[in-house]
């Protein structure tokens, strides 16, 4: 899944309620599909809009949690590693 990631006028977005800061993001989540001729084609699962703050601190929350599962996955991976390794 991939994400399409532009600046939209703050005027014409009416759905955002609470506005920290006067940048809005609008986000589109799409992913590649093939179509009946066996194509690629580039296919929007759902858009969202949000001020740039909070797409910011989500961001970061998501970039914390992905760090900590990497550790999780090195720590196996030495795990894993070490016991191939043992004699």
């Amino acid at each position: 899944m991939a994400k399409v990631i532009s600046a939209v006028e703050a005027a014409a977005v009416e759905s955002v309620e609470s506005v920290e800061s006067p940048k809005i993001v609008s986000i589109k989540h799409t992913r590649v599909m093939k179509n009946p001729n066996g194509n690629d084609v580039t296919v929007l699962d759902w858009e969202e809009t949000k001020d740039v703050d909070t797409a910011i601190s989500d961001c970061e929350s998501m970039k914390a949690n992905l760090e900590a599962q990497l550790a999780e996955c090195e720590a196996e991976l030495a795990d894993y590693i070490a016991i191939r390794d043992a004699e």
